[in-house]
């Protein structure tokens, strides 16, 4: 019988809206497991989910998710074909960044999705999925851009949305690298 990765994606959704593994549980409203089709050939994956995620329950919908959301329809892709994630699954107080511990209890999650999508790109979004995906030792700000091959993973790092949104100077970087990662999605 073959494996319905919808199914198993929707599983891990569940898993993660029930985790209790680490503090960040006790003041979340909602989990936010991350979304897209089973069969995304780009992957999107940020830090960690801000006020409206845990709001919502969906990741980037708010200021940089509506920045990121625009940028992918601009670059000629829909919504609806990319998958969108973050390394955590609930919202750090304050919006801090994420802890070491908090990555290390919840990447699983995003590994899982990873193995389970099999996505052709991954674009990481600032510095903390740059560094649980790629390397710890990366510096944004050095590979943004890049094309990286890691365990038959191909990557490409830009900003994190909200250093947009602080930095407009970053914006056309952003755009073409969005435009990059659909050409070497889809050809």
């Amino acid at each position: 019988m073959p494996v319905d990765v919808e199914d198993l994606l929707e599983q891990i959704a569940i898993q993660v809206r029930a985790c209790t593994n680490c503090a960040l549980h006790k003041g979340r409203a909602n989990a936010v497991p991350g979304e897209g089709p089973p069969d995304a050939e780009l992957m999107f994956v940020g830090e960690a989910p801000g006020a409206d995620e845990d709001r919502q329950g969906r990741p980037f919908v708010g200021r940089s998710g509506q920045l990121l959301r625009r940028t992918i329809v601009e670059a000629g892709l829909q919504e609806a074909e990319v998958f969108i994630g973050n390394v955590l699954k609930c919202r750090p107080p304050g919006n801090r960044d994420p802890l070491d511990g908090e990555i290390a209890t919840c990447r699983h999650y995003l590994e899982a999705q990873i193995s389970l999508v099999r996505p052709k790109v991954i674009v990481t979004l600032g510095r903390f999925s740059l560094n649980l995906l790629i390397s710890p030792e990366l510096k944004i700000s050095k590979v943004r851009g890049q094309h990286i091959r890691r365990g038959g993973q191909l990557f490409l790092p830009t900003w994190h949305p909200s250093a947009v949104l602080r930095n407009n100077n970053l914006l056309p970087e952003f755009k073409r690298d969005i435009v990059v990662a659909k050409k070497l999605a889809y050809g």
